[in-house]
């Protein structure tokens, strides 16, 4: 066996999580082989943006993500069907057998499609007309012209009925909650999202669930039918762990892992949405949590300390229309600021523990959105005046450095040094820039960000 970064590694899987981890591997100087076998046969690309493909702003070939460093061994096409421990060896569907120092588990999750009758065939496929999406081809099945209804309440319920509509379709939304996002808003938060959403013309039937589906009608449970040439499940997302369970691994709602995203197999680990922190309630904590932890297994694979201590809970949409973030939890909140502005469709909750921003959530002010989020994941005082701050009092980053390490972008993880590179290797403008990094390529709420960094990076070169 190898020493410390110059072990074997076996990367199962192939999206944005297992591709970071390639790509930050080699930034650590790990200098043994790495094999990614990735089940689709297509290039890694960028999963978070398929609404922007699915309304039509972004090319399928635009998610592409670069490609695996120099001497990565990519299988696409390829899933691993079993995992001999004792031999450390992991068995292709090619036939092929792939020895490892270290396994990393990349497997993603799969949509979750509940126990509709109507939603499933005898053997057990998607019935006709019944769309999930996770993958770019399940995004090419929902470009025709017919009505959708889209069933489920949550993030990405939100953003592809939005998408849709953008795309010219006519959109239902059916939740069985109050509103929608009702797990993650207040109820004066979820009825103006709710009334933003219907201001954009989407039909929205809160407090109903789809009974039956036939002829391009979806039946709610009051006996309404409801147009729907295409019914897309947005019902939530199941790890998958199956290769794991038969490995004789621990694996509850996702693959448990320590601090170190080991698995109970110490050669082995696993990230992203299959994987499930020790003491979590569940495994699914977002694109950030798997980006943080693909740069912690980076380097604990390449022969450097490091722990995974967790990541600050943020939840946004990814939809230009309706600016929303949820951050953090209000338990334990020793002050509380709200504001609700119902004419202008604007609200939000601020709570505080030592002068600080424990948890949030805003509806609406773009510019309080950026804000309050660079304060809560820097852990920085919140400014004597909190109304200023919730109405989206302007940031200034002229004679600021922002750190290297500070998101800018959440929705591509793009990075103040990824910033810096992209200006140095030639990107001037905020159009330059997107193309360099797909910063504002997403839900677009970092763009302001974007532009005031741009305009006082091109101030200081000025003045220097």
């Amino acid at each position: 066996m190898s020493g410390p970064g110059a072990e074997r590694i076996v990367v199962v899987g192939h999206g944005p999580a297992a591709h970071r981890l390639v790509e930050r591997l080699a930034h650590h100087g790990h200098r043994g082989e790495v094999t990614v076998l990735g089940a689709e046969a297509s290039a890694a690309y960028h999963r978070p943006l398929l609404t922007s493909v699915l309304d039509g702003s972004l090319a399928a070939g635009a998610l592409r993500l670069p490609a695996p460093p120099d001497g990565t061994r990519l299988r696409p096409g390829v899933t691993a069907t079993a995992v001999d421990r004792r031999r450390r060896l992991v068995q292709g569907s090619d036939g092929h057998g792939y020895p490892y120092d270290r396994l990393v588990l990349a497997t993603g999750a799969a949509p979750l499609v509940p126990p509709l009758p109507w939603a499933r065939r005898a053997d057990g496929r998607l019935a006709p007309g019944v769309r999930v999406l996770r993958t770019l081809p399940q995004c090419e099945q929902l470009t025709g012209p017919d009505p959708v209804a889209v069933v489920g309440g949550g993030p990405l319920a939100i953003e592809a009925a939005l998408a849709l509509r953008r795309r010219g379709r006519d959109v239902t939304l059916v939740h069985r909650g109050p509103y929608p996002l009702d797990r993650h808003l207040e109820a004066r938060a979820g009825q103006l999202l709710s009334a933003r959403l219907r201001a954009l013309d989407v039909d929205l039937c809160t407090g109903r669930t789809a009974e039956a589906y036939r002829s391009g009608k979806l039946r709610l449970d009051d006996g309404r039918w409801v147009a729907a040439g295409d019914v897309l499940l947005c019902t939530g997302v199941v790890p998958r762990t199956g290769l794991a369970r038969s490995a004789g691994l621990a694996v509850r709602t996702g693959v448990v892992v320590d601090d170190e995203l080991r698995t109970t197999d110490p050669r082995i680990h696993a990230l992203g949405d299959c994987a499930q922190p020790a003491g979590a309630t569940g495994p699914h904590l977002g694109h950030a949590a798997a980006w943080e932890q693909a740069e912690v297994l980076a380097a604990l694979l390449s022969g450097s300390p490091a722990r995974w201590t967790g990541t600050h809970a943020v939840l946004r949409l990814r939809a230009r229309e309706v600016d929303l973030m949820r951050l953090g939890t209000p338990d334990g909140a020793e002050e509380t600021v709200v504001l609700s502005d119902a004419a202008r469709g604007r609200y939000a909750r601020l709570s505080l523990r030592d002068g600080r921003v424990s948890g949030a959530v805003l509806l609406g002010p773009g510019r309080a959105v950026a804000t309050v989020t660079r304060l809560y994941r820097r852990g920085e005082p919140v400014p004597a005046d909190r109304l200023a701050l919730l109405l989206g009092a302007p940031i200034d980053y002229a004679g600021e450095r922002l750190p290297d390490e500070a998101p800018v972008c959440h929705c591509n993880n793009v990075t103040g040094a990824d910033l810096t590179a992209a200006w140095c290797a030639g990107a001037r403008t905020v159009p330059e820039l997107a193309a360099a990094t797909r910063a504002t390529t997403g839900c677009g709420g970092c763009a302001d960000d974007v532009r005031s960094w741009c305009a006082a990076r091109a101030r200081g070169e000025e003045s220097g």
